[in-house]
Parts: C-alpha cells; structure tokens; sequence
C-alpha cells in the first residue's frame, strides 16, 4: 500500500473508528475467556467533554485496549448520569427564558420538558468519547433515569426501609436556595470568605444594661431564641435566670447556660438561632427551646422578618446592620475570615434549615466497606488515598437522600393521612394500596386516596448501585451478565469523589451482591493549568479538548495528556505536551516510512551488525515489555508510557534502524528486512492502547489484514526474561559510538570523515555496529596512541582518537588545560567533603559511594587528559 509523506489524523481517524463499531470489536458477550470489566464514571447527562475527562476516560480506553490484547473478554460500560440538580437547573432556566414557571405547569408536564432536554443534549459527551478513541460497548449504554434503572434504585430503597436503614426524620438539613433542594454533607463544599464579625447589643429585661453578642449573620436575629454563656464564666453568674431583649425584634428571650459555649470566642454569650444553624439546633433541643425559622426557600426574609420580609438574607445583611448603628444597638464590627458552606453544584451559600427528609443509616454499611479496603480486597491506587478513605468511613453520618426536585426517581412513599407515620413504602402505588389497607384496617381505601411523596432521591442513590444495576443485577440477580462481569476489574475515577460514588459502591456491592464491585481503583490526578489552577469553564483556563484534537489528532492528545500524569497526582497541564504527542505520532510515521523506501534482496545475508542489532533490540524488547507490565500492575501508567516512548524514540528509530539501514543506494537484506518489520509490529501491539488510531494505520499498510487480524483483537508479545548482559554490552557500544559523535561534533568533524581509535580494550562486543554506526576506519585494541588525541572513557575502557590534521593544536592545548584545571578543582570539592569525618560518620553508606566514585571518576579523567596533553 502506497504511504503518504504525512501522517494525517482526520482523515485514519473516523475510518478506523468506524471500522472497529462496524465489526464490533468492543462488543462483548459473556464466553470462556476471563473477562475484564470497567464501568465508566457516568457524565452529568447534560455535560460536555473536558480536560478531566479527557485524562480519566483515555485512561481507561488503554486499559480496555491492552486488557483486549492479552486475551481478555474485555467490557466497557458507558453510559450518563441524569444529574438531578444540573439537570433541573437547565430545564427551569429554559422555561423561565419561555415565561414559563415549573410549579404552574406541574410535576408531568416539567418531567416532559426535562426529558426533551436530555434527548437533544444527553448524547453530546459520549459522541464526543467516540473522537477520543474510547472504545466502549455502545450496545451496553445506560442511563441512571431509564426504565430498569429506575426500577433498581426504587427496588433497593423499598429492600433498606423493610430492613430499617431507611427513615424520615426531622433534622437540620443543608438547604441550597439555588437548585431550591437541600444536599448532603458531602456536598457542601467550605471556602474561606472576608466578612464582618457584628458586636450586638442584648439589652437586660428592665434595665439599660445589655449583654453583647458576636455574630457573623445579623440577618437571622429574627430566629433567636436564646442567648448561652458557659456556666463557668463568671462574667454572666449575675444574669442568671434575666430575660434579654432581641434587637429590632423587641422578643424576650431567656439567658440559658451551656458548657458548648467557648469563653475565649467572641464576648462568651451565643445568640441561639435553632432554625439558622446546626450546633444552635442541637443545644435547642437539649434545652427544649422553640424554632423559629425566619426565612423561605429562597433564603428571603419571610413574614418573621417583619419589615425586612421578601427581602433577600445579604440585602438584609447590609440593611440591617444600618438600623442597629441607627438605633445604637451595634457595639462594633471587625473584619473576620471565616469558612462558609457552599454548594458543590450551584455554589450558592448554603442556608441551615429544618426539614423532614429522607435519611439512609450509614454505620452498618460502612463496617464492612472500610474492612475490604483497608485489607486490601479493594486495592487504592495511590494508597494514600486508604487514609481519606478510612477517616470519612470510621465517621461516617446518615445520609440524606431524599432531594426537593421532580427530575429523579421519586421516592415510593405513599400517604394515605396527615399523621406524621401515615404512609406505606411500597415499589407500585397497587402494593402501597394493599399495604395502607393492612396498615389501617381500611378496606375502602383507593389509590385515589395515595399520595406520593413529591421527592425525588439524590442523584448518588442511583449511581451507588451502577456496576450492579448497569447489568441487571438488582432486578435478576442470577442473570449471565451479572455472574460474568461483575465483580468489576478496574475503577477510574477522580479522588473528590471518594465519598459520593467510591464508599457507597462498595457498601451497594457488599449489601447487594455481598461482593466487592471492584478489585483496583485508580484515582487520577486533577487537571490543573500552569498556576496550579484547577482548570474550569468559569476561570476561562481550559481548552476545549475538541479543538486540541482536531489540532494536534487524538492519538496526539492521549500521549500528550498521560505524559505527565502520575497516579494521584495533580497534572499541570500544557499545550506543549500536545505537540509532544503529535510529534512522536510524526516520528513513527516518518520511521516506517523509511522502512518501505528500501530495497529488498533476498540474496543478501545478514552482515554482523544487522545480527548485533536485531540480537539486542529483541532483548530490549523484552526488557521494556517487562517494565511496563510492572508499571501496569501498579497503575503507573504514564511511567509505561515512557518506557515505550524511549523504546520507539531512542532504542527503535535512534539506533537499531540506524544499524540495520542500508548504506545509500544499497539493497537491504529480505530477511533483516523481515525481521524489521516484526519487530515494528510488535511496537504497534504495545502502541495501540496508547495510539490505536496511527497503529491501527500502520498495522493495516504493513500487510493486507483480515477481520480477524485487526490490530484491536491482536494479542500483544508475552515474554519471561531477557538477556541483561547482552543488553549492558549493547550500553556499552552505544557509549563508544556517542564518545566518537560527541569529538566530531564538538570538532566540527563530518560524520562522513573516517577516523580511528585505540583502546586498552583487548576487544569490543557488537564491533560491527560500533564501526559501522561510528563510521571508523579501525579500532586498535590494547594500543596507545602518540599522536595529539581526543579521549573518553566508557567505564573503565579508555578511547582515544588521533586528531584531525586539520585541527588547532594550540586551541585544543588550551581547552584541554581548562578542562583539567575544572576536574581538579572538582576533586578539590569532593576530597574535602570525604575528609570531614562528620560527613562520613553521619551520611548513609550510598551518598559516601557516590562520592567515592566522584572521586575515583575525576581522577581517571584528569589522568587521561594530562596523557593527552603530553601529546599535544
């Protein structure tokens, strides 16, 4: 097949991806090899591709890919995340944009519109993993929101209410008045913010003293209670048992006493706001005081704000501080930075709020979580990621399911009366009806008298159960799929996410299928630009991966992007990586291009250095396959990367093809040539996971393929060992050939120019590559030479080539002088530092060898230029 001069991506690119789904080579079906599974993170529905995903899903696709090659069954699940407040968030912005409200048209018909969102945006970020290279089973795309998945998340929340894990309380909840839902814990995310720390002025029942209070948020006086010291502060004995006046407000309110109080903080008197604040709600409970709850659900002031009702809480914030300056009821105010709660996907601040939700009892699903990681049965990698891991689960909280929204699967609770327990869980509203009848003994009930709670459950209740439900092995838990490919095999995915999806995998897997759902997580760095900022649309600092592949061809981008991303480490991105990645895609190309300029003749037999390269390249090909299986057990994957990077680059292009290649006008040998092009294959097998796109290119022109000979489907070489020493003497000819480049090169010498050498070697190993590559006229062993010469030493073997005629002598005289007067100054520094007898009692045994060999290495090399200097 006739090679083009340029490597081009758009155009290998879609043909082999259609290729490859035409003849459905990621499809998978349970058989008889071992399988490997890895479900993919599920994308918000409505999202779009970015730098994260790029780096987690290219990840993936080259552990499919390579788990393909080595005879694997191997199973990629993709599919989207319906992303509950996201989601709804959009829908309600596109309504509001059309005039229309989501409470006026109605639970069903706002659930329509959401639906025609995510037909027309939930593909976009899997169509665009397809111009990544990621080669899922499309046949297998899920969808937390469709039918059967839907059916598993309300199937295992009707399973935990009939065991008692699940329960409806009434608790201080986190309320984002953003999405108008509460979240969870995990959700909230702290950031530090300047603000004003306001000194109020409590006025004394019947007197005109006051107390003073320190409080951040002056807006929810509205809500106080109570005013707590700490029973050991002797500031506030007098006040025992005396009322307080609320400023603004004019409410009597009592002075209660509480160890929780810290004496240094503030003045030592706590404004209690039950309504406003979790550690306020705990004391009011402990001491039985009244809620008050100032503010709607949109985090205004509601009618207990009196004259600041339907007002925003930070308008009110401003405003109010001015009427208590006004009416001299504000002491002072200090700048203060504290740590606020926002919320993870709107960012608004999170507001505290009483509520009855739905509440999830964590503790004993947590127990055997954290014992299968801790010992090992789910491997981390990086481990240090067992320590967040471990800390979160030993204090693990309920968790919060339930979620103010309509886009979601609907909590199957059924009311049948106003008493706080009058309802039934049940899967139908037909079982909830035969349940509420046996509930209340009341045979006339119908299902017109059910109400359905108008909650939906938190997006991660469905997630929780993906490595499950994605096979069907919630609703038909014996089913082939389930039993084939699950448990799961590897988990990619970004540590943040450790608590939300990593933790409750593990506890759905041990509760559902009393299985761990993976055996090895990997958790990628966070993509971060050259300032160490993680990079997002609202910085304007992350580019649009479509764009880099469309600049630099996906296999460019891959390389580029798993370069520089060590396991658990933070990758900084840069451009320049990109380029990198394009370049080596150049670099191939341009390599085998070379290949098939040359001329066969099989009459000519190997010559003894075609034989010394293909014995050594074989034997580094061994080595290197070996390496980056290591890496691979470890999920390092961009240290295998490297490993084939310099095999391709360096050992492959830089020296064995220049030791095989022909001189010019000659025919090269059929069967160097033969032996060329396998081992050319053999670097495309261990390429594709990484390139698939240029090595299924090159693997396609090499040779007219069948189906059946895709390089996808192509098993990759397995090796035992490799031959060290064969490989040390190969490094060691490598030395003497590079000794002979660097004197021409810094001599200004032709590579064409013949010279010689003379060496107290009694005789060279891969001679013939060493003449040939070096471009000597001879080598003299065990003889030295008279004549002024440039030396160098490979370990211990001394080289010395005469000089040029053409060369300074005086010139190099000096140089040399130099160079002497540098390597004794050196020694001078590395002496002093051996004689410090602090030093060589106090630094480990390795540093004092390195110094020694310092030591040793600058002697030999000062000894050979004063040899030189003599000479010259």
């Amino acid at each position: 097949m006739q090679i083009a001069d340029k490597y081009n991506p758009q155009e290998t690119e879609q043909k082999w991806y259609n290729y490859w789904i035409d003849n459905k080579y990621f499809h998978s079906t349970p058989d008889d090899r071992p399988p490997y599974t890895i479900v993919i993170p599920p994308p918000n529905v409505t999202g779009i591709l970015h730098m994260g995903h790029m780096l987690n899903n290219t990840i993936q696709d080259v552990l499919v890919r390579r788990a393909r090659m080595q005879g694997f069954n191997a199973c990629w699940v993709p599919g989207t995340d319906h992303a509950s407040i996201a989601t709804e968030a959009k829908v309600v912005a596109k309504l509001k944009e059309q005039e229309i409200s989501k409470a006026d048209i109605g639970r069903e018909e706002f659930l329509k519109h959401a639906w025609d969102w995510t037909h027309q945006y939930g593909g976009t970020i899997l169509e665009q993993l397809k111009k990544l290279g990621c080669s899922c089973d499309w046949d297998r795309t899920r969808f937390t929101m469709e039918d059967n998945l839907s059916k598993s998340v309300i199937k295992v929340f009707v399973d935990l209410y009939n065991k008692g894990l699940i329960y409806r309380g009434y608790k201080m909840i986190n309320w984002d008045p953003e999405a108008k839902t509460n979240i969870s814990d995990e959700e909230v995310i702290f950031k530090e913010q300047q603000g004003k720390l306001f000194y109020l002025k409590y006025k004394i029942q019947g007197s005109e003293d006051f107390v003073t209070v320190a409080t951040t948020r002056p807006e929810t006086i509205f809500g106080d209670v109570a005013v707590c010291v700490n029973p050991n502060d002797e500031r506030y004995h007098a006040l025992k048992g005396k009322k307080l006046i609320v400023p603004i407000v004019n409410r009597e309110i009592p002075i209660i006493e509480d160890e929780y109080v810290d004496i240094e903080f503030g003045t030592g008197a706590l404004k209690i706001t039950p309504a406003h604040d979790l550690n306020d709600y705990e004391i009011g409970k402990k001491h039985d005081l009244p809620i008050i709850d100032s503010m709607d659900n949109d985090a205004n002031l509601n009618d207990h704000g009196l004259h600041y009702a339907g007002k925003n809480r930070f308008v009110v914030r401003k405003e109010i501080v001015k009427e208590l300056d006004e009416k001299g009821l504000l002491l002072k105010a200090e700048d203060y930075t504290n740590k606020v709660g926002t919320s993870e996907r709107t960012g608004a601040v999170i507001e505290p709020k009483i509520s009855v939700q739905w509440f999830l009892k964590m503790a004993t699903l947590a127990k055997p979580a954290l014992d299968v990681v801790m010992e090992d049965e789910v491997k981390f990698y990086p481990e240090k990621f067992k320590n967040t891991y471990r800390h979160w689960m030993e204090n693990v909280h309920d968790w919060n399911i339930s979620r103010q929204l309509w886009w979601g699967q609907q909590i199957p609770a059924f009311y049948y009366g106003t008493g706080e327990n009058d309802f039934v869980v049940a899967e139908t509203i037909e079982e909830a009806l035969v349940l509420a009848k046996q509930k209340t003994n009341n045979q006339q009930l119908t299902i017109v008298d059910l109400r359905q709670d108008e909650d939906a459950l938190d997006t991660w209740f469905s997630s929780w159960l993906w490595p499950i439900s994605v096979f069907e092995g919630i609703l038909e838990p014996n089913n082939k799929d389930i039993n084939y490919y699950y448990p799961t095999s590897d988990l990619v995915t970004g540590p943040d996410i450790i608590f939300f999806w990593v933790a409750r995998m593990v506890m759905a897997g041990l509760e559902y299928r009393n299985e761990i759902p993976f055996k090895n997580v990997y958790f990628t760095g966070i993509v971060r630009d050259k300032q160490r900022r993680k990079m997002s649309k609202s910085l304007g600092n992350s580019p649009d991966p479509i764009e880099l592949i469309d600049k630099y061809g996906a296999d460019g981008v891959r390389v580029g992007i798993l370069l520089s991303s060590a396991a658990g480490n933070d990758l900084l991105f840069d451009e320049d990586l990109m380029l990198q990645g394009r370049n080596f895609a150049t670099k191939i190309w341009n390599a085998f291009k070379l290949t098939q300029t040359w001329t066969k003749d099989v009459n000519i037999k190997a010559n003894d250095a075609d034989t010394q390269a293909i014995n050594w390249f074989e034997q580094q090909l061994a080595k290197s396959i070996l390496e980056m299986e290591d890496h691979f057990s470890k999920f390092r994957i961009s240290d295998a990367l490297h490993v084939l990077y310099k095999l391709i680059w360096d050992d492959f292009c830089s020296w064995y093809l220049e030791a095989v290649k022909p001189n010019y006008g000659e025919a090269i040998s059929q069967e160097v040539y033969d032996k060329t092009i396998s081992c050319f294959e053999e670097l495309m097998k261990l390429l594709h996971p990484f390139m698939p796109f240029l090595s299924e290119e090159v693997w396609h022109i090499i040779s007219d393929r069948s189906i059946d000979e895709a390089l996808i489907i192509t098993q990759q070489k397995k090796v035992d060992g490799f031959d060290e020493a064969l490989i040390s003497k190969f490094d060691f000819a490598k030395e003497v050939i590079s000794g002979v480049r660097n004197y021409r090169q810094s001599k200004g010498i032709s590579p064409r120019e013949e010279v010689e050498i003379f060496t107290n070697s009694s005789e060279f190993a891969n001679q013939a590559v060493i003449l040939k590559l070096a471009n000597l006229r001879e080598i003299h062993f065990s003889q030295k030479t008279d004549k002024p010469s440039f030396s160098f030493l490979v370990g211990a073997t001394e080289c010395a080539i005469p000089l040029s005629e053409n060369l300074d002598l005086g010139e190099e005289k000096e140089k040399t002088e130099e160079e002497i007067k540098y390597l004794k100054g050196f020694l001078i520094s590395v002496e002093k530092k051996l004689s410090n007898e602090k030093f060589i009692a106090g630094a480990p045994q390795q540093v004092v060898d390195n110094e020694l060999k310092k030591q040793r290495d600058a002697m030999d090399k000062i000894a050979i230029l004063e040899e030189k200097l003599k000479t010259l």
